[in-house]
């Protein structure tokens, strides 16, 4: 339903462009459209404060109240923080004057308003809205939005942006959030918004507007990328994983428990009844926290092997495939797509234990068309499992390596140092973190282009290169 996303909307009066517009009637213009933030703005008039609008829970529009005291107490009656704003500024200019944030004091409230309305301010009194409730704020522009959580729509002015095309965008977000975001608004419009867990505003909904403008002529594509600020609230692994459903891509029914958001569900069955359990790091971290067949306690992991909350962002539970092969596909430096994998379950590959094995050609046909159904996203890496019938995406990231046929990370080194494929993950790590500046290392033994191995040194992004065993180092 969101692709058009078409409606029947009220008409918008917009005011000419260079034309300057009081802060509390645009909001009482949005207001026509779409949920906004309770509140009651005040004029001064004779040094005292005079009701010009009002948006509150309950109340018509426009309600006039019997003063800044009952407005005050409505607000923070109806407030789901419990708490009020008060912003001032002046007609002829479009800039806010003095703010101030989070009152929970009715005597407090109207303190400021008769203060700030003495001063010549216009004054808008309106609910808190928390920005840290695990939702997201942002803007919709032509068939972009961009958004980002813990900040304000300004975050689009920012680093870290998550930006998606409108329409699966949308699908993406209430998929997360388990509630369609109301934000049918006019094509040629630029709306500042924000999603929250919890309804607010004058509508009680979960979406609230903030700013619209008349925007013509637009067509700019979005830059989908990870990881940025949104998925590193869900998790790296989610985010491409709910990348590639909304794509369109085949992806097992998947279920995430979240530090920050609600559990949510998606993807599709895929004939097994089987779970594996799987961390989703706030960024990819190849092979560094666990992954079991089978359920057990996600609390107990993310405890024993995140207790500072900053590394795991979230647990998944992914239906299980029967899987006849499984593997992964890069784009290596040249543009050409590499497949590998193995008969059966893939773990031990992607460990780097077992070397790749020859894949018959239906098998690598059914991958490469992964990456042609991606086509839009640019290059991407897929973690795949193909069940005889269909190839399953268990991962997905964006982005070509940087490797060759030997070389994983390019690049001169004055001394190498040497690593054997049968070691752990963890060693290699500690390999890495112990290299000196100039060194690099060389893989002995055969192992993925594919692997965790392989990932963990692109990661480092340290001169890497594989050698067989046998062969002396340089």
């Amino acid at each position: 339903m969101y692709d058009k996303l078409e409606a029947t909307l009220p008409t918008i009066v917009y005011v000419p462009t260079g034309a300057i517009t009081r802060k509390d009637a645009s909001l009482d213009r949005l207001a026509e459209i779409i949920n906004v933030a309770q509140f009651v703005s005040y004029e001064p008039s004779d040094g005292k404060p005079r009701q010009a609008y009002s948006r509150v829970l309950g109340e018509r529009p426009n309600q006039t109240f019997a003063g800044v005291v009952e407005a005050a107490k409505t607000l923070l009656e109806r407030s789901v923080d419990g708490s009020v704003n008060v912003r001032s500024f002046t007609p002829e200019s479009p800039l806010s004057r003095e703010f101030i944030y989070g009152l929970g004091r009715v005597d407090d409230v109207v303190d400021a308003v008769l203060r700030l309305t003495r001063e010549g301010m216009h004054t808008i009194l309106n609910e808190t809205v928390d920005i840290h409730d695990g939702g997201v704020s942002g803007v919709v522009l032509g068939n972009v939005i961009e958004f980002a959580p813990d900040d304000t729509p300004r975050a689009v002015e920012k680093a870290g942006t998550a930006s998606l095309p409108l329409g699966w965008g949308l699908r993406l977000l209430a998929t997360v959030y388990g509630f369609e975001p109301d934000l049918a608004v006019p094509e040629d419009t630029r709306l500042e918004f924000s999603l929250h867990p919890r309804p607010r505003g004058w509508r009680h909904t979960h979406t609230l507007g903030w700013e619209i403008a008349e925007h013509k002529g637009l067509d700019l594509p979005p830059v989908v990328q990870w990881p940025n600020r949104f998925s590193r609230v869900i998790g790296d692994k989610v985010f491409g994983l709910l990348v590639a459903h909304h794509t369109g891509l085949a992806v097992p029914r998947t279920t995430v428990i979240s530090r920050r958001v609600a559990p949510f569900v998606f993807g599709q069955a895929t004939g097994t009844s089987e779970v594996w359990l799987r961390t989703a790091p706030v960024e990819q971290t190849p092979g560094k926290f666990t992954t079991t067949r089978g359920w057990s306690d996600p609390f107990k992991i993310m405890q024993e092997e995140d207790p500072s909350h900053e590394s795991i962002a979230s647990i998944v539970g992914q239906v299980g495939v029967d899987a006849q092969y499984s593997g992964a596909s890069i784009v290596l430096q040249n543009g050409e797509i590499l497949t590998e994998g193995v008969r059966g379950t893939g773990d031990l590959f992607m460990q780097g234990a077992v070397k790749p094995e020859r894949l018959p050609d239906s098998i690598l046909a059914d991958v490469q068309h992964l990456h042609a159904d991606a086509a839009d996203l640019g290059a991407v890496r897929f973690e795949w499992v193909h069940d005889g019938e269909r190839v399953w995406v268990v991962q997905m990231h964006r982005g070509a390596t940087r490797s060759s046929a030997d070389v994983l990370v390019p690049g001169e080194a004055k001394r190498w140092a040497i690593f054997n494929a049968s070691q752990s993950l963890e060693e290699l790590r500690k390999l890495l973190t112990s290299l000196k500046p100039g060194h690099g290392v060389e893989l002995q033994g055969e192992v993925g282009l594919t692997s965790h191995i392989a990932d963990v040194l692109r990661k480092a992004n340290v001169p890497a290169r594989m050698k067989p065993r046998g062969n002396k180092a340089a």
